[in-house]
């Protein structure tokens, strides 16, 4: 019997991501109470006050975590205040967050990462279970087109100059430890699963960096969940620089080794004057052809999804809960 084939029990969802995407993913689903939700997160962020503690103190970078620990908290605004403060007075703490420093003597008093993860959690109310998707060091490294590798996920997010060439592939280089492996329940996370969510993140910095660590792309192939990938609303240069809609999941349903069972995109342009100033950041509206025979039997689920607040664009975290609701209970 599947965990969630009783009418008491809660549909069991995987969300796998990292960044801000999946903060305003786990926001919206904390909403959703007949859900039970566990949160997979990326652990190879290198940059500021979370890539310090990685060098520094030799910790996994808590940064992507602590996103999640604040999305799925119902005291998020109060969380974000103090959680998120960055010290300014002391030499040594200077530049850090709160957050960061509590996760990380957290972790080292309860012996783990995940504890630590666990302990945080609890303090914020955090509503399911937050997962790093391994608990062994390592550095993500891009290799280009032609050739050249790029080390740190920052390097890698941030291209310099003006030109750079497409990334073709990316892997883990595990710092202490002849390999990398995944964390024991991230698996079974994954077995017991009902839906699995993909995204919105940075495909090669937010979302591929956890289906690399093996094992991840291995457990995704054997579960019978439906396995759903929230699209990016725009693209990013460096990554995904002319990619359209079909581009982002060729390159994932590579990495996967398998098929998605559905793509959720929003299907509302954001104003041109928006546009406008993305453009000048050389990125692009992600454009999906629903009649595009390129499709298939993978499902589309369409809405708009848009924030509209500031000029920033990004998922509206309820906007986005409300169509997976649907999706889930439909």
């Amino acid at each position: 019997m599947h965990p969630s084939d009783s009418k008491t029990d809660p549909v069991q969802v995987v969300t796998i991501g990292g960044g801000s995407g999946h903060f305003a993913l786990l926001s919206g689903l904390r909403e959703i109470n007949e859900i039970a939700i566990t949160a997979v997160v990326s652990m190879m962020d290198s940059g500021g006050s979370t890539g310090r503690l990685r060098d520094e103190l030799g910790i996994l970078p808590p940064g992507d975590v602590l996103k999640c620990i604040v999305a799925l908290s119902p005291h998020q605004q109060f969380a974000r205040q103090i959680l998120q403060k960055r010290f300014q007075k002391d030499r040594r703490l200077q530049g850090h967050n709160a957050g960061n420093m509590l996760l990380t003597m957290l972790s080292r008093y309860t012996g783990n990462f995940p504890s630590g993860v666990a302990a945080l959690s609890e303090i914020m109310d955090a509503r399911g279970t937050i997962l790093p998707v391994t608990t062994d060091q390592a550095t993500l490294v891009a290799e280009l087109t032609d050739g050249t590798r790029i080390f740190g996920e920052q390097a890698i997010d941030m291209p310099r100059g003006h030109q750079r060439e497409k990334i073709r592939d990316v892997f883990l280089v595990p710092h202490h430890c002849d390999a990398i492996h995944v964390y024991p329940p991230v698996v079974e996370a994954i077995a017991g699963a009902d839906f699995i969510v993909i995204g919105p993140g940075d495909l090669f910095t937010s979302i591929i960096p956890n289906l690399v660590v093996p094992g991840v792309a291995e457990a995704l192939r054997a579960t019978g969940a439906r396995l759903l990938y929230v699209l990016n609303i725009m693209t990013k240069y460096g990554e995904t620089h002319n990619f359209q809609a079909a581009d982002f999941i060729q390159r994932l349903e590579a990495y996967l080794g398998k098929r998605l069972d559905g793509v959720v995109y929003n299907n509302r342009p954001p104003a041109d004057a928006v546009c406008g100033l993305y453009r000048a950041q050389k990125a692009d509206c992600v454009r999906l052809d629903p009649h595009d025979p390129f499709w298939g039997d993978r499902a589309l689920h369409a809405a708009d999804l848009l924030e509209t607040d500031g000029a920033v664009v990004r998922h509206d975290s309820r906007k986005l809960a409300a169509l997976l609701r649907e999706i889930f209970f439909g």
